[in-house]
């Protein structure tokens, strides 16, 4: 089962995942709500779409897929694809944003140069088709995220507000004065 955990808005892309509803061997989930509902119906008929999942149903519903998509190029810090890999399922998703922190190029899933759905649909096809590369991602995937507490990622955001300041302080540079 390959499938997609998220907001189904235009921004997240899950239109993209029609090139792969089509794959041999793939049965698609599309876990979610939102406004593009009705028009991903259309898109990908052959779909499962269960709709909006929470607490325990949500975190079985995640661990049973084999592998998950996330096509979004906008997302910042990527839940559904951290949880995804605790839940040790590979993942894949373009190299942009949150994603590029979480998923390790081919050690826990694969990241794909945004547009390039080939390549999200070449991925996606190889998972499918190697189990043992699946089952070596997915343990790989549980372990990448076992130490990412809350305060752990807290910490680090911290750290590089930290540096920020500190490079912008040696810089010289200052903004917001104004002068007459």
């Amino acid at each position: 089962m390959v499938g997609y955990v998220g907001r189904l808005a235009n921004e997240k892309r899950v239109g993209d995942l029609a090139r792969i509803a089509r794959l041999p061997g793939v049965r698609l989930v599309v876990i979610g709500e939102g406004p593009e509902l009705a028009r991903l119906r259309r898109l990908m008929p052959s779909a499962e779409f269960a709709g909006f999942l929470g607490g325990g149903e949500l975190a079985r519903a995640v661990a049973s897929l084999d592998v998950m998509v996330h096509p979004g190029e906008l997302e910042t810090f990527g839940q559904s694809v951290q949880e995804a890999l605790a839940s040790g399922v590979p993942v894949i998703a373009p190299r942009r944003g949150g994603p590029i922190d979480l998923i390790d190029h081919g050690s826990n899933g694969f990241l794909y140069e945004p547009g390039r759905l080939d390549r999200m649909e070449a991925a996606v096809a190889m998972l499918v088709e190697d189990t043992d590369l699946r089952l070596i991602q997915g343990a790989h995937a549980r372990i990448s995220v076992e130490g990412r507490t809350w305060p752990r990622v807290c910490e680090a955001l911290v750290d590089h507000y930290e540096s920020a300041i500190a490079a912008r302080a040696t810089s010289g540079t200052t903004t917001g004065t104004a002068t007459r």
